[in-house]
């Protein structure tokens, strides 16, 4: 949970997830529409998927594996997650390098190379953090710098006054922290996918559009459609709600635009007429909930989702 995603966000989820999923067995027999639901509003559902796999896998065998190289083999596990797990569990002393780790060690040595993104700078920075790795602690060792860098080794304003580092830090020394670690400009591509809102009062339900199970993100969720998926022509009217997000290196724009209930008279794929009251039964992405809730308020059928 903690891939992509803040400690304060991910507490939440982790305790609901305990919750329904005490055990790894728990988690192997639930069916995947139950796991995607915990998860709901994370996002990168991949990371459910590869956690409800990697479950079905550990039962499988007689005992946990306890080196990092045993554990990439396994469903959604890469370097970062095979260090933590060996050196917190097992005492196997393997160095994590997450994003605050770079930070810490770019700032550490100067290290003024430009990376093409946080994997490639972690990959370029393993034997450097194993060779500073406290072989006697490897677990706390990792657990410690993570936070330094979590807490103290800021990417904005470092708290470097009460850094136990300081004295040895070459960023720090010179004044130019903000300059570690760097990575090369991303080109942003500008998107806009126009959306139809369409809802019936006489039956208190929504059109929502059912990504399809072979898709390759999201797949299986629902969402508000796309005017495209609807055959609908972009009107010369404003959105009742438009809204901005970013993914990965797209800036998307998404205007929505309210249709009556008969508007699409045709049986469209992969669409569904979804009640009001059965929306906490679904999985929805995470943006699209909150702006379902948004439009149903407007509608004056506020939505009692529990998410």
């Amino acid at each position: 949970m903690l891939q992509q995603t803040q400690v304060a966000t991910a507490l939440p989820y982790f305790h609901r997830w305990l919750e329904t999923f005490p055990t790894f067995q728990a988690l192997a027999d639930a069916d995947e529409g139950q796991v995607l639901k915990q998860w709901e509003g994370l996002g990168y559902y991949s990371r459910a998927r590869n956690l409800h796999k990697l479950a079905k896998t550990l039962v499988e065998l007689n005992a946990l594996p306890s080196q990092p190289e045993e554990w990439q083999k396994l469903p959604g596990i890469g370097p970062y997650t095979a260090a933590a797990i060996t050196s917190l569990e097992f005492g196997y002393p393997s160095a994590v390098v997450d994003g605050n780790v770079v930070r810490v060690l770019t700032r550490l040595t100067g290290d003024a190379r430009e990376f093409r993104d946080s994997p490639s700078a972690a990959r370029a920075l393993k034997s450097l953090a194993d060779s500073l790795l406290a072989r006697e602690s490897p677990g706390e060792y990792n657990q410690a710098i993570m936070e330094l860098g979590a807490t103290i080794c800021r990417p904005k304003s470092p708290l470097c006054t009460v850094c136990p580092v300081v004295q040895l830090c070459h960023a720090a020394g010179k004044g130019d922290q903000d300059r570690y670690p760097r990575f090369t400009p991303k080109r942003v591509k500008q998107i806009t996918i126009p959306r139809g809102w369409l809802f019936d009062p006489e039956t208190r339900s929504m059109l929502l559009h059912k990504i399809p199970s072979d898709a390759k993100r999201l797949a299986g969720q629902y969402q508000i459609p796309a005017l495209a998926d609807l055959g609908l022509q972009l009107p010369l009217r404003d959105p009742v709600l438009k809204r901005k997000r970013g993914i990965s290196n797209q800036q998307i724009t998404e205007p929505i635009f309210k249709y009556s209930a008969d508007s699409v008279r045709r049986t469209i794929p992969d669409t569904q007429w979804v009640p009001v009251e059965k929306l906490d039964e679904i999985v929805i992405n995470g943006p699209h909930r909150k702006w379902i809730q948004h439009l149903l308020e407007a509608e004056g059928y506020p939505n009692k989702s529990s998410r």
